[in-house]
């Protein structure tokens, strides 16, 4: 197995947002503000090669919306999808699987590409497309609070090509093993049935933290995002999820963290913490 960092194109969101109730003079140390108190944030995705299986987990939020929509999030960086798979050595027709973590669109927007001017279709044609059938109804009837965040031309499109599949969770496991040669953790905090890959690589561990833990400034406990639907769950989820890694000795793949690639955790006096940081290809 090889594991490729794939940088989807980066963004900024606010910092407020990012931290909830954390107070800026706390949470700026670890994830410095602009003028506009605007933070960097990554798509760092991942791109799991195992054996004639190639998938890409997560897509970023693509390039197929207006100029309006993206000077929301001041993109930065030369990066993007396509550049950083065919930087691996691939092509997007060569990615087997696509798996989302959820539906939000800066992870599933990369997935589908604009071919008209009301017409869409999938970026990776010969690719099964992975949700759950949980988080997929919740996504296509959005509330009220979600409904800038699931995009029906990110989500529809999938469906209307044939390529989508669903996982199912393990009732009564913590983990639930998945045909796409690792397992998976289904948490409910930041979005309904948001999923986070747990991959064996090279006798270590490695979970893909997505949003349960978007960057290395976010392993203190109630460092929860204000975009969260659920807080009290995430912190519940959260705390069982950094132990486990903690008592695993399992690496964090920080998806949306400007600067860290990998972290490992250890316990405190004061909780969990960050231990230290890696890249992939010192593993």
């Amino acid at each position: 197995m090889n594991l490729h960092p794939i940088i989807a194109g980066n963004f900024m969101l606010d910092g407020g947002a990012m931290f909830g109730v954390v107070p800026k003079s706390i949470w700026q140390k670890t994830n410095p503000a602009d003028e506009n108190n605007m933070v960097k944030i990554a798509a760092r995705c991942l791109l799991v090669e195992d054996g004639d299986r190639l998938t890409l987990i997560d897509a970023g939020m693509g390039n197929k919306q207006s100029d309006k929509f993206f000077s929301y999030y001041y993109r930065w960086g030369e990066e993007t999808l396509e550049s950083s798979i065919k930087k691996c050595g691939f092509h997007p027709d060569d990615i087997t699987d696509v798996f989302l973590t959820h539906l939000h669109f800066d992870h599933c927007g990369g997935a589908v590409i604009k071919v008209g001017e009301n017409s869409y279709d999938t970026t990776f044609k010969n690719a099964n497309y992975w949700s759950n059938k949980a988080h997929w109804e919740w996504a296509i009837k959005p509330n009220k609070r979600e409904v800038a965040s699931f995009l029906k031309e990110n989500i529809l499109p999938i469906e209307e090509s044939g390529q989508l599949s669903f996982l199912e969770k393990n009732s009564n496991d913590y983990l639930t093993e998945t045909e796409l040669g690792f397992q998976v953790l289904f948490v409910d905090g930041h979005t309904e049935k948001q999923m986070i890959p747990l991959i064996n690589y090279k006798g270590k561990k490695i979970a893909f933290a997505a949003d349960l833990v978007p960057t290395a400034g976010h392993i203190p406990l109630p460092y929860i995002p204000g975009y969260d639907i659920r807080p009290l769950t995430s912190l519940k989820e959260k705390d069982m999820f950094l132990n486990f890694c903690n008592d695993n000795n399992v690496f964090l793949f920080f998806e949306h963290d400007a600067s860290e690639e990998l972290g490992l955790v250890h316990e405190t006096e004061r909780g969990i913490r960050l231990k230290e940081t890696f890249k992939i290809i010192e593993l």
